[in-house]
This record gives structure tokens, sequence and C-alpha cells, in this order.
């Protein structure tokens, strides 16, 4: 008895460290690929900011030039917005807003939107999503060129019963097997040039406000080559 007595406790020691050994290794693998999974998101998101408005187009910091608007309430946990601004010679010419697309095939769709100030859109990048590879993730802009077709896109052009996609009486493509997801960032594309819209004069007044600084650390320089996309688990 005593010897099967010290064998049991020997095993259970033995696993009690294994257990702990085990845990705080996985703790450590978290933390590591956490920080990197969020420094390739910015990375991923200050390219897509410099797709919508490329450098030439404006003479400011984009990256750091940053202001804050009201909550959008047709986004997921609403709060305050805070948008990228481009200027010229000091003068704004556009803004690049955050969107959630709530109702995504596999989740949350999370994507940029540029606007100039007539509510016209200079562009359109997802950022981060959880759709089906081959079918959901032909939102991606190296998958195809769907995302353009927004384009030039306003209200009204489409009319507003037209903001979908073709299966469902709108303008947009569907993909082959996949209809939920364009749809859902269609969508919040349209809920986007909407809160512009409702919001067009405290926009335009804020824009024309000392920008707030955002603590960014990515440049044009520093994500120049990094040339593959955020993490899409």
């Amino acid at each position: 008895m005593n010897a099967l007595t010290t064998s049991i406790r020997r095993s259970a020691i033995g696993l009690g460290l294994f257990a702990v050994i085990t845990g705080g290794t996985i703790a450590l693998t978290q933390g590591v690929t956490k920080d990197r999974i969020q420094e390739q998101a910015a990375r991923a998101e200050a390219r897509a900011l410099f797709e919508i408005i490329p450098e030439h187009q404006h003479d400011n910091d984009l990256l750091r030039d940053v202001v804050t608007l009201p909550a959008n309430t047709r986004q997921p946990a609403s709060g305050p917005v805070n948008v990228w601004v481009a200027r010229r010679d000091g003068r704004p010419i556009g803004i690049i807003m955050p969107a959630v697309a709530p109702d995504g095939y596999s989740g949350e769709i999370r994507l940029l939107v540029g606007l100039d100030l007539d509510g016209k859109v200079l562009g359109v990048r997802v950022t981060n999503h959880r759709e089906t590879p081959g079918l959901g993730d032909r939102i991606e802009t190296r998958k195809s060129d769907w995302v353009y077709s927004f384009d030039g896109r306003s209200l009204g052009n489409p009319p507003a019963n037209q903001w979908n996609v073709k299966k469902n009486g709108g303008v947009f493509d569907q993909f082959t097997g996949a209809t939920i997801t364009p749809r859902a960032v269609v969508k919040a594309v349209q809920h986007s040039l909407s809160y512009f819209r409702q919001n067009r004069e405290v926009i335009r007044e804020r824009l024309n406000e000392p920008p707030s600084p955002r603590n960014r650390q990515l440049t044009p320089e520093a994500i120049a080559g990094e040339a593959n996309p955020a993490e899409h688990s």
C-alpha cells in the first residue's frame, strides 16, 4: 500500500507540474500572439487607408489626423466615431470611417469606408472578417475586385431600394454560393452613407477644428513593402 500510495503521489505531482508548465506556456504564447495579431491588424488598416485615399491626393499626416464624431447608432457597441481626415493645403477633402457589418455569414465584417465631403464613396476596404475561404472572402481585394463596385456611389446612386445584391433586387453582384456576405457589406456601406448625411453639418464643423492626434506609430515608410494582409481567423 505504501508503494502504491507513493506512486500515486508522484504521478499526481508530475501531472500537476505538467499542467502548470503547459498553462504557463499557453499563456505566454497567447500574449505574444495577441500582440502580433494587433500589430498586423494595425498595419493592414494603415495600408487600407492609403489605398482608399492615396498619398498623392493629400498632403497631411493621414494616420494621425483623427477627428471624433457623434456615435453611429446603427453600429454594434455604438460610441463616438473616430475618423481619419485627408486634407490638401489645410482643407479637408475626405474622411475614412470604420464600419462594421454585424450580419456576415460567419460573424462581424470590419470595414473602412472613405467618403468625400459631398457624401460620395472614395473607396471601401475590408480589414477583418471570418467569412468562408473561397466563397465569402471575395470581399478582399486580393481575391476579387468586387469591393471596387462601391467607388463613386452615394445615397441616391443607386436609389435606396437598390442598395442590395442583385438576387434581392439590388445592383450589386452576389457571389456564387455566397449571398449573405456581400449583402452584409452593401448594407454596412449604405449605413455609413446615411450616417454621413444625417451628421453632415456636425462633420464639416468638426473637420475644421484642430485634429486630435491618434497614438499611431505606423507611417507610410513603416508599412512600405508590407504586402501580407491582416490575419483572418
